[in-house]
């Protein structure tokens, strides 16, 4: 609770004054993240500015209002009101909140444009950066099985209505055994009705399934479409910049060349592994998963499972150019002296990152698992 409260004062600093300061010919320009967000909206790339404003400002809020919501009460001897609703929440927008990626971004806005301004980091970028490190710190610390153990207690509930501890469990599966397992609280139960394969969480009221249903469809469904949209994601221009000497286009490939030719080669390569092999090895390695998963095989079900837990943590990173394009639309704005505007191309690449996570959302791993079980028996 006291890192939570900590990054609520710290993100509220962070909103409320600059991330940076530009100044090129004596002309000086400073903005807030949601002032990045608007000028966004303003050029009319509002599906950018949505989806920034979502990742960045939106989903930490409610990630930071949720846990002390959950704490505060427990913490003075009082039970939230509905901790289940929240909890199911917290679960849910966890994944979207990317403060980490944003300040990566941020420090590669500051590599490309202190070559052609004076560039001063403000106290909302510090602020951004301690946010950061306090989230990650409370994210460590939360336990939210604990939570629900002190729920349950407060509750005076000696068990749950149809539900079993993992003690009481000696099938393989909770599948195997008939029972299902919650997704979001985790508890094991019993369903109401023999070989029903839905249910309702008698402890925080979620939708239970023995298995994510049309899994697998709605995992290719989302796939096939970031595959379609990656192509002009790559092709069409990403960012437009207009000088006195004219305008130029760039594309994800040649922001990560003029990163390696201004000598950030490490900006660079971090740029090329979040936009372009990031990307690539999603779509490829869940078309793998997926694919092997309706062949029902049952070759290597760790390493795939491995392969889902790795693409579930470096999927975020891909938001890295959305997130430096921002950041440059909002700064260089200086009439006819020079612009920076956002292309067609980060449109496409925004969905192309979005379609990916939901893709990897919508894939069940325990479908992974499910020919090996059947092969023992």
């Amino acid at each position: 609770m006291a890192l939570t409260l900590a990054a609520a004062i710290l993100f509220a600093v962070a909103n409320r004054f600059p991330v940076f300061e530009l100044g090129v010919n004596g002309t000086s320009v400073q903005t807030t993240l949601f002032g990045a967000v608007s000028a966004l909206y303003a050029d009319g790339m509002w599906p950018i500015a949505g989806l920034v404003f979502v990742t960045t400002l939106l989903m930490p809020s409610l990630n930071i209002a949720a846990v002390i919501y959950l704490l505060l009460p427990l913490h003075t001897g009082g039970l939230p009101h509905k901790p289940e609703v929240v909890l199911r929440v917290l679960r849910h927008i966890a994944p979207w909140g990317m403060i980490e990626v944003l300040m990566v971004s941020l420090l590669v806005a500051l590599v490309k444009l202190q070559h052609t301004a004076t560039v001063v980091p403000g106290a909302g970028a510090w602020a951004f950066g301690a946010v950061m490190v306090l989230l990650a710190a409370a994210t460590v610390a939360f336990d939210p099985r604990d939570l629900w153990a002190r729920i349950d207690t407060m509750r005076r509930h000696g068990c749950m209505p149809h539900a079993l501890s993992n003690a009481d469990i000696s099938a393989a599966t909770a599948a195997r055994a008939g029972l299902f397992a919650c997704r979001d609280c985790g508890l094991l139960s019993k369903p109401l009705f023999p070989h029903v394969h839905a249910g309702i969480c008698p402890r925080c009221g979620a939708v239970l399934h023995l298995r994510k249903p049309n899994s697998l469809v709605r995992t290719w469904a989302f796939l096939f479409a970031a595959m379609v949209l990656y192509i002009p994601a790559i092709l069409l221009p990403v960012m437009v910049t207009s000088t006195l000497f004219g305008a130029r286009s760039d594309t994800i490939l040649s922001g990560v060349a003029l990163l390696w030719t201004s000598g950030s080669w490490l900006l660079a390569a971090i740029v090329f592994v979040a936009s372009i092999v990031v990307p690539v090895l999603k779509i490829l390695s869940l078309a793998y998963l997926a694919w092997s998963t309706q062949l029902r095989s049952p070759r290597m079900p760790r390493q795939r499972t491995r392969i889902y837990r790795l693409i579930e943590l470096v999927g975020r990173w891909s938001m890295l150019d959305i997130y430096v394009i921002t950041v440059l639309v909002a700064f260089v704005q200086f009439g006819s002296i020079a612009t920076i505007d956002a292309g067609p191309g980060s449109i496409a690449f925004g969905a192309v990152v979005v379609l990916t996570m939901f893709a990897a959302l919508s894939f069940d791993p325990r479908l992974i698992w499910d020919p090996v079980e059947s092969e023992r028996e």
